[in-house]
């Protein structure tokens, strides 16, 4: 990828922000974060809905003032350089509107004319999106007809088409199947490959083992930061049980009678205990007290969101 006039050198950081808070009325949004992302770094973003992802996310895009705070996107300043950083980056989110009644090829050169792609590239990289995107085959289908996973994939072309050194993906995944989803983040690792900065929001917390480095943010605040396999270890002091039984919601509920922590994930709960060896026959024998059949309790290595959890009940 190409660097903007006016970027820092390879060994800076492609964002680097300091306190940045933004205030709607009475209601702190995002609240003093500080954060720092490497240039070809992939960046993930994580926390649920209503964590302060997306104001985040659109005051590095310049697309939202902050109310406080300093920091800089590509080199240009969040405060002074909002026109700047959006000719300089790629932002797509679960709401990035394509045209339906366009077809892909018409989509692209829309685009290509937005970003204001030179007339000498866009012919090449109409051909690298298509390419990309693996609908060269579809170029005269029209949009609204398209499977979602290829709308996806045509979005991300369409807000990449100018070759930015930064891209921001807030929530890209929603709304795809579980294929998609991996597909879509082959194609972001092989733009990170080749030098791009990828800074990605989402809530989907099995996408986080795919970034290189992490922050979890809460109610505005970052509460975490790391690569994903030190985050488990750093964050994690406590032992985590998978417990697979015969009316889990009861037993979810029995077992936080007895105080134990415990949260459903997928068709099992997880638990997280001081000492495994003590905490299983004595879980055991209240669910077995209570009628209710045990598969079986087994010591497992935590997942990210099991870090997520117990960083939130803290908090």
């Amino acid at each position: 990828m190409n660097n903007a006039p006016g970027q820092n050198s390879a060994a800076d950081n492609a964002v680097a922000v300091k306190g940045l808070t933004r205030v709607f009325g009475k209601f702190k949004a995002v609240d003093n974060i500080d954060l720092s992302v490497a240039r070809g770094e992939i960046f993930g973003f994580l926390g649920p809905n209503g964590a302060g992802k997306s104001t985040t996310i659109r005051m590095l895009c310049g697309l939202l003032l902050p109310t406080s705070g300093e920091g800089t996107v590509g080199g240009f300043d969040i405060m002074k350089q909002s026109e700047e950083i959006k000719k300089n980056i790629g932002y797509m989110s679960q709401k990035f509107s394509l045209y339906d009644d366009m077809t892909i090829e018409e989509n692209i050169d829309f685009f290509s004319g937005i970003y204001g792609v030179s007339e000498e590239m866009k012919k090449e990289r109409k051909e690298w999106v298509l390419d990309m995107a693996g609908i060269s085959h579809m170029r005269r289908t029209i949009t609204r007809t398209m499977a979602s996973g290829f709308k996806q994939r045509l979005a991300l072309g369409c807000a990449v088409i100018h070759d930015p050194p930064i891209i921001f993906l807030d929530e890209p995944t929603s709304g795809v199947d579980p294929i998609s989803r991996r597909r879509f983040w082959n194609l972001i690792y092989d733009m990170s490959s080749k030098g791009t900065t990828v800074f990605v929001t989402t809530h989907y917390l099995d996408e986080a083992e795919y970034c290189d480095r992490l922050a979890l943010i809460y109610r505005g605040k970052i509460i975490a930061e790391g690569r994903p396999d030190t985050m488990k270890k750093e964050y994690m002091h406590r032992e985590v049980l998978e417990i697979s039984v015969s009316g889990i919601i009861e037993a979810l509920d029995i077992l936080g009678e007895y105080g134990f922590d415990a949260a459903l994930f997928g068709s099992v709960i997880h638990a997280t205990v001081d000492d495994a060896a003590s905490a299983i026959p004595r879980m055991r024998s209240v669910l077995e007290s209570a009628n209710i059949a045990v598969s079986h309790i087994t010591p497992i290595r935590p997942s990210l969101e099991d870090v997520f959890v117990s960083l939130i009940e803290v908090s």
